[in-house]
């Protein structure tokens, strides 16, 4: 059975000295954790410093972006490509987050590109997939994930289980404060695994992980983490606390 991922978005905050200081917090405070695969994704230009703190502290957290082009090099001024990524010391990158699809416009076509040459340069995805209010409450829940899905991973080929974490977050539950309950969020993962298996095959879906993302704090966090097809969590603001952070991820230990 394969650990819970607990991975924390820090989102557009933090600089280089404040990423610093956090990344050596959780890399003192986390040093006995073997229960759980820890992952931090700061911005982009508090990658290679943070990496400089993990390798300091021989530290099993797991670097990664907030994002990349699909594209190796060229003329996207602004842009980071995925050599880029993993020269920082990086090992995986989100893609596919809402923010990206709703404020950026970014289509699963796009992300789909981006996909493929993740998987390609030796990054991990975490690849992230949610429907908006309106879609849920008009029942589209279901329709808006198997689009995803299928959109962003169409051709991609998986070795393993372990290429690729997907992370269900509702966007009306992202920075809202609201939670999908543990309810919500066990059928839309259950939802996710068919999928997978109907792309993938059941051995990849079974053993894939899928975890959840919106909102997850210290009071709930453990409550989602019981579910059975509920992997780990996607944490946005609480990471940026250690104190909260690492109760989310001492919770994932009791969950198991």
């Amino acid at each position: 059975m394969q650990k819970k991922f607990v991975g924390g978005n820090w989102k557009m905050n933090k600089t280089v000295v404040e990423a610093q200081k956090l990344a050596r917090q959780l890399a003192d405070r986390l040093s006995d954790v073997d229960f759980a695969d820890i992952a931090i994704f700061p911005p982009f230009v508090d990658l290679y410093p943070v990496n400089i703190i993990l390798r300091e502290k021989e530290s099993k957290i797991i670097l990664g972006a907030q994002n990349m082009h699909p594209e190796p090099s060229g003329a996207f001024t602004g842009e980071i490509s995925a050599d880029m990524i993993l020269s920082t010391g990086a090992k995986m990158v989100v893609l596919g987050h809402s923010e990206r699809r709703h404020i950026f416009l970014e289509t699963d076509s796009f992300i789909n590109r981006k996909v493929k040459r993740a998987l390609e340069a030796g990054l991990k995805p975490l690849l992230c997939i949610g429907e908006l209010l309106e879609e849920r409450k008009a029942g589209k829940t279901e329709d808006v994930i198997s689009q995803q899905l299928k959109g962003s991973l169409k051709d991609v080929k998986l070795n393993s289980a372990d290429d690729l974490i997907i992370a269900y977050e509702p966007v009306w539950a992202i920075g809202t404060g609201v939670t999908a309950t543990p309810e919500q969020a066990q059928e839309a993962h259950k939802f996710v695994r068919k999928v997978i298996s109907e792309m993938f095959g059941e051995d990849i879906a079974k053993n894939l992980r899928i975890v959840y993302g919106g909102s997850v704090k210290p009071t709930n966090a453990k409550e989602l983490l019981e579910k059975v097809d509920i992997d780990g969590v996607s944490v946005g603001g609480a990471s940026l606390d250690a104190d909260s952070f690492e109760s989310i991820i001492r919770d994932s230990n009791i969950a198991s």
